[in-house]
């Protein structure tokens, strides 16, 4: 009876924050179709080494080229910086996958993020760009404050997303 007692105190003593775990892998996919021939399109974002297409890159510094374990460092602006790795590089087909290596959780607030970016022809010669990417956001233990949640993470990189490919259609289409 004793024991009974013991383990059914054990039970209710238990909290549901002894259930909860970490934050869950978060993905953002984003497309957009330009009007413009995939060729056109993919000499304008193959160099892994440039990224000065989107608005929010003031620069860009690299070294490896389109290697495989290049890096790339994007400035946004003082003090705020992105490195970036390249882990394939597929031109055949017009793609190529990167991560986040380095950032700071208050420029973007995610953690552990990898990318596709990925251009495909139309049937009307078009081209369609998707950009997809999987991470966590910036806190990574239970009770995120807001900055660093999950909707802050998915809304920084889907800002991120618009953002960029709405700018390549606009210099592309000129």
């Amino acid at each position: 009876m004793k024991v009974t007692f013991i383990l059914l105190l054990s039970i209710l003593s238990v909290t549901t924050e002894s259930f909860a775990h970490g934050p869950s892998r978060q993905k953002v996919v984003e497309k957009i179709v330009i009007n413009a021939p995939i060729e056109k399109v993919w000499d304008s974002v193959k160099n892994f080494q440039n990224m000065n297409w989107h608005p929010a890159v003031m620069s860009t510094e690299g070294e490896g080229g389109n290697s495989i374990g290049a890096k790339r460092t994007l400035t946004l602006g003082p003090g705020a910086t992105i490195v970036e790795s390249l882990e394939k590089y597929i031109p055949a087909q017009h793609k190529f996958f990167y991560r986040i290596i380095d950032v700071d959780t208050a420029v973007i607030p995610i953690n552990n993020y990898s990318s596709w970016f990925k251009l495909n022809e139309t049937s009307e010669g078009h081209t369609e760009i998707t950009w997809q990417g999987a991470f966590y956001r910036g806190y990574m233990n239970n009770n995120p404050p807001e900055n660093l949640n999950d909707k802050a993470a998915i809304a920084a990189v889907t800002s991120i997303y618009v953002s960029g490919l709405s700018e390549l259609k606009k210099i592309l289409e000129e």
